[in-house]
This record gives C-alpha cells, structure tokens and sequence, in this order.
C-alpha cells in the first residue's frame, strides 16, 4: 500500500497511538498544578504534531516564488515553517512521561506506556518518510530484544528494596538503560545525499571501466 492510503493509514495510526499514550498515562485523573500542567502540555504538543503530519505536503504561500506574496500569506508561511521546526512529537513524549511520573509508582502500566511512545514515534517515522512497515524488517531483533528488556525492567521495578542492599536498584537502572538504548538502535538513521553518493561512485566506477 502506497500513496496516499498509505498516508491515510499511517496518519490514523499516529493519531490513534498520540491519544491512547496520552489516555494511558493520565488514567486515573490526579488534581493538581502539575499533572494539569503536564495534561495540558501533552495534549497541545500531540495535536500540532498531528497538525504538521497533516500539513506536511502542503506548498507554503510562495514556496514556488512563480506570484508575488501578501502580508497575510508570508505570515502563513512563517507559522507553517515554525510548525514544521518545532520538534512537537519529542515534546509530546517528554509531556506524557511528566504526567506519568505525577503517579505513584506502576511498572506495568509504565512499560505499557513506553511500549505505546515506542510505537508512536515510529509511526511518526513512517509517515513523515513515507516508508512502510517493511522498512523496519531488519531492526525486527532489536524490537523483540527492547521488548523483553522493557519487560525486564517492569519485572526489576516490581523486585523489593532489599534493606542494605542496591541490588535490585542496580538491576532496575540496567534493564531501564539497555531498554531506551535498544529502542534508539530501532529507528534507521540515512546521512543525506549517502545514496546518491553511491549511486555517482557506481556510476563512475562504469564510465572507468568502459
């Protein structure tokens, strides 16, 4: 699936993952400055995140330079450009994972809602690069690998404190360290221009030889 239902598709599931972390980790409803502050701030950021994936393929007023441009337009041209520059989804995680700690301590539910920002934030890399499912094949092991490790640390978080001990608070530091490590091994980084790069060496390397 290409195209636009592959946009429609990744977009919804975005949207979907944005919502369900932002439920997640607000469930129960605690008062208090900071965790409306947090709420509010997840919320916000995940919809402008939301609002620039929709966005993303529209032209800003004079991006063509073919026609000359307003006030009106420039302006829209700059808000569309800030859209564009603000890192909401980061925000967004940074957010919920604020409004997660205003809770009391939940290994479960916390490892539930880092697997949710996991999946989020790669549907965010799908979208914006227009990849599919298929691009992450050979970062499989890695997903299974943090997977377990998030399960690790859930089940390490859960270990009593040991009186005289730091075993288990070693234990927990290590699982949640090798957790995050492996989730950022997951998404594929390219250096630009790395392809086309090659792509001019093979070239060459023909012209040579012929």
């Amino acid at each position: 699936m290409t195209g636009w239902r592959a946009t429609i598709v990744t977009t919804g599931a975005t949207t979907l993952l944005a919502a369900a972390s932002v439920a997640w980790a607000a469930t129960p409803v605690r008062s208090g400055r900071a965790a409306e502050t947090a709420l509010i701030l997840a919320v916000a950021l995940a919809a402008l995140g939301l609002l620039r994936l929709a966005l993303a393929y529209v032209p800003a007023p004079g991006e063509s330079g073919d026609r000359y441009v307003t006030a009106p337009e420039r302006l829209l041209a700059r808000l569309l450009l800030l859209l564009r520059l603000m890192p909401e989804e980061e925000g967004a995680v940074l957010a919920v994972l604020w409004l997660e700690v205003q809770h009391p301590a939940r290994p479960w539910h916390t490892a539930v809602l880092g697997a949710l920002l996991v999946a989020y934030l790669l549907t965010v890399h799908l979208d914006e690069s227009g990849a599919t499912v298929k691009t992450f094949r050979r970062q499989a092991p890695l997903l299974a690998v943090g997977a377990c490790l998030l399960a690790a640390g859930a089940g390490a978080a859960m270990i009593p404190a040991v009186s005289g001990g730091t075993g288990p608070d070693w234990l927990r530091v290590l699982a949640c360290a090798a957790a995050v490590g492996a989730a950022l091994l997951v998404v594929p980084v390219t250096r630009p221009g790395a392809g086309a790069g090659r792509g001019a060496g093979r070239g060459a390397g023909r012209d040579g030889g012929g």
